[in-house]
């Protein structure tokens, strides 16, 4: 079985020298006053622990940008691993303005993990949907005719201005089958979570929540051989970190 430690250790080394990147810019930025200058920002929304009845897990979800009002790179990572298998991925987009509060992307994906690594190219939108959803939706297209599509949406309702429940739902969707990544055609897994965070500061806050994961298809198969349960409740306990 691969381990993503080399993959989560690349990560890391890469949030430090962008976080480096946009220091050093801020910086220059407020010496200069150039309102159009570029700006950067590093966060980990989750790292976390998950404790469910067929074993714990390490996950994590972070993105960075760099750029422009109109214009930005954007690194998103996530994944996760327990002794049964891991999966992660990796995307690097370009994110240009459409409107005030969608923009589009468009880049690559690579998987890790368990498995042979899969590359993807990536085209999507990201926004705030009415009452402040945020919604993330991308297709993917890779090697050997393969499509992939993935949706992601997520709300934060605030109690106080420390005190905020954030759910989130995420489903990811494919062409057709790949067995050697056990990911079956049609919906692979849909996931809700529900998060309650207290920012100590708003760069930092811990956290708690359960998350709910439903598996499909070959995926789902793969979970009951191994031992897994195919509609896992995860107690989650974590940090929310800018960077």
């Amino acid at each position: 079985m691969r381990r993503p430690a080399p993959f989560a250790l690349i990560v890391l080394l890469t949030i430090a020298g962008v976080r480096s990147a946009c220091a050093a810019s801020a910086m220059a930025q407020s010496m200069q006053m150039n309102d159009a200058a570029p700006l950067g920002m590093l966060w980990l929304d989750q790292l976390e622990w998950r404790a469910a009845a067929a074993g714990n897990a390490a996950a994590w979800q972070g993105e960075g940008w760099y750029g422009g009002d109109y214009d930005k790179a954007w690194l998103r990572t996530e994944g996760e691993s327990s002794a049964l298998r891991s999966d992660a991925r990796m995307e690097l987009l370009w994110d240009h303005a459409l409107a005030r509060w969608w923009n589009i992307e468009l880049g690559a994906r690579e998987d890790f993990g368990t498995g042979p690594a899969r590359s993807w190219a990536a085209l999507g939108v990201r926004g705030l949907a009415p009452q402040g959803i945020a919604v993330e939706a991308t297709v993917y297209a890779g090697d050997a005719s393969r499509t992939a599509a993935r949706l992601k949406v997520e709300y934060e309702l605030l109690f106080t201005q420390r005190l905020v429940l954030q759910p989130e739902m995420e489903m990811n969707l494919y062409g057709r089958a790949d067995a050697a990544r056990d990911s079956g055609k049609g919906l692979g897994d849909f996931a809700v979570g529900l998060r309650l965070r207290y920012e100590l500061r708003r760069e930092f806050a811990p956290y708690a929540g359960v998350v709910w994961t439903r598996r499909y298809g070959a995926a789902g198969g793969f979970a009951g051989t191994a031992g897994a349960d195919l509609n896992e409740v995860s107690v989650a306990l974590g940090l929310r970190v800018w960077l």
